[in-house]
């Protein structure tokens, strides 16, 4: 028996282990090995549990775990009741040559297509079915190449489109680099090619060009004419582009340049110009996604922040401040589904400033543009034939009835008709292309409206329509699927409300919805994808940070499991597709 301290000395000669943290060991070569030993299985007729009998009689053999994991046809026919136990088939859509060719591309990966059997309908939808879930950025172009040779329809679409959407993928594999000028000149002048950031564009044509220069540096002015040099920033191209030495020792690539540093100067000085060319038009890619851009306003900072939920996976993205002494905006107008308008703000001081953000700008910002004509407090805004209009509010002494409009065209305000009423802190919505003003607050006899008035634009005019069933100011007031909802709001009486009402046009008049789950005034509300937002808002004296959506088909509220995660109160909100390049927390 050793003492305690032998047993002390026999310790400090085992050496001590650092046990690190458990690491994952992944065999690459592992699933290659197993199959070759399924293929060979196969080949051999091995533990195959089912044959498959053809109308002419051939029998095909195979293991139902292999055939099922790879067809969704063979998954199907093996999981059905009758199929589950049975070990043979028999197929009467498919012959023996298509079904071969079926069997062994699961086992190989590989199909023969010869001039004779390509032209058999059953045979290419084959090829088809296969060869699109093989689709990959480093062999999506071949495909795209082998749909053409053998006129597979669907087969060219589905690969066309997945080049596009993998387009920053595609060009960094080996087969962009091997691509003719035609073809490098027809996919990079696609307008709806997945390219957040236009320099990539730049980027891969440069790339092409150099893999193979002196053969290739002829082809370059042409190929520059269709990459959009004017989205690029002007930081990138005098880094990047001015002293390319392509560019340099191309005239045509030179005004190219120039071209894209006049667009800029133009947009910095006026800021709606119309794209003088294609080059400097935003490509407009389907797979854009929708959110809500909404203005909140911090009672800690107070700071007004520019942030964007994203819908389908319920979470908040804080996107800039605004820096300029532009206190408490009140309304977002979206027009051309580029540029966001914050108009007036939520105060008792007056204002007539105005601010832009343009979305397809690189560094996006908020930047003041053409003042309102007059200053306005708790006014409505409404945008119309991508017009942004004002209307009525409060002018530091007295509620407004005045309306005024913005026009892209003239890039200035400009007075139309007036309200019938004064009114302050109510809402717009825009429906059958008019303008509804609805609700509000009447300070002179301090309540509450419940009356509604319709702007005609053709005739400048407004007419009262019905009346709602009790007065709403700070109302939430949106449109979704032609109707016109009124949510929320503070009552005559003073109290905040959770009911809803809707209105249309035929039959017209106002009708009661579900009420919400919480009572709120002031709420941003938003309509997308057939339902309706209602974002933040104030109960009372409290700022509130929760969600509720609306379904119209089934007349139900859902309070989302999500908040703003700040103490932010929503002013308003619009959807817009998300620019790739906002940036997120």
């Amino acid at each position: 028996m050793m003492s305690g301290t032998e047993m002390n000395d026999v310790q400090k000669l085992i050496p001590t282990f650092k046990i690190c943290e458990p690491k994952k060991h992944i065999n690459g070569s592992h699933i290659v090995g197993l199959f070759k030993v399924v293929q060979s299985l196969h080949k051999d007729k091995v533990f195959c549990d089912i044959r498959i009998e053809t109308n002419d009689g051939t029998m095909l053999f195979g293991h139902k775990v292999v055939l099922g994991s790879a067809s969704p046809y063979f998954c199907a026919m093996f999981t059905s009741f009758e199929g589950s136990s049975n070990d043979l088939v028999h197929i009467t859509e498919l012959d023996s040559t298509a079904l071969q060719l079926l069997v062994n591309y699961i086992y190989t990966g590989e199909i023969t297509v010869t001039e004779e059997n390509v032209q058999l309908d059953y045979v290419k939808n084959v090829c088809t079915e296969f060869i699109q879930t093989q689709l990959d950025p480093s062999n999506c172009l071949g495909i795209k190449a082998f749909a053409i040779l053998h006129n597979c329809t669907e087969l060219l679409l589905s690969s066309e489109a997945y080049i596009k959407k993998q387009f920053l993928k595609v060009v960094k594999c080996d087969e962009f680099l091997s691509l003719s000028s035609v073809e490098v000149i027809k996919l990079i002048s696609c307008n709806d090619l997945f390219v957040p950031l236009e320099e990539k564009v730049f980027e891969c044509v440069t790339n092409w060009v150099e893999h193979e220069l002196d053969n290739r540096k002829i082809f370059f002015s042409e190929l520059m004419e269709h990459v959009r040099l004017p989205l690029i920033s002007k930081q990138y191209i005098l880094e990047k582009v001015v002293d390319e030495p392509l560019i340099k020792n191309s005239p045509k690539c030179k005004d190219y340049v120039f071209e894209a540093f006049h667009v800029n100067l133009l947009k910095s000085v006026q800021p709606f110009t119309k794209p003088l060319t294609v080059r400097s038009k935003p490509r407009q890619f389907d797979i854009l996604q929708k959110v809500i851009l909404v203005l909140s306003w911090s009672t800690n900072t107070k700071k007004t922040s520019t942030n964007w939920y994203d819908p389908a996976n319920n979470l908040w993205h804080n996107v800039l401040e605004m820096k300029m002494k532009y206190c408490r905006p009140a309304h977002l107008a979206l027009i051309a589904d580029q540029f966001v308008f914050a108009v007036g703000n939520n105060r008792e001081t007056k204002s007539q400033s105005v601010s832009m953000l343009d979305l397809t700008s690189q560094a996006p910002c908020w930047v003041q543009t053409a003042d309102m004509l007059i200053g306005r407090s708790h006014l409505a805004v409404g945008v119309l034939y991508n017009s942004v209009y004002a209307v009525g509010g409060f002018d530091g002494s007295s509620d407004l009835k005045s309306a005024e409009v913005f026009r892209i065209s003239i890039q200035k305000w400009k007075m139309v008709a007036s309200m019938a009423r004064k009114r302050q802190q109510f809402g717009i919505g825009v429906l059958n292309n008019k303008l509804y003003a609805v609700g509000g607050y009447d300070s002179s006899s301090k309540n509450s409206l419940k009356s509604v008035e319709c702007y005609y634009p053709v005739l400048d005019s407004w007419k009262f329509i019905k009346d709602m069933s009790i007065g709403r100011s700070n109302a939430g007031i949106a449109v979704l699927d032609g109707v016109m909802y009124a949510i929320g709001g503070i009552s005559a009486l003073g109290t905040v409300q959770k009911s809803v009402e809707a209105y249309t046009t035929n039959p017209s008049g106002w009708t009661p919805r579900a009420d919400m789950h919480l009572c709120r005034y002031s709420p941003g509300v938003i309509a997308l994808d057939g339902l309706l937002y209602v974002v933040g808002g104030m109960d009372n004296d409290s700022t509130l940070d929760s969600i509720e959506t609306y379904n119209p088909i089934t007349n139900e509220w859902k309070l989302m499991e999500s908040s703003i995660n700040d103490d932010g109160q929503i002013f308003t909100g619009v959807v817009i597709d998300k620019p790739p390049h906002f940036n997120t927390d």
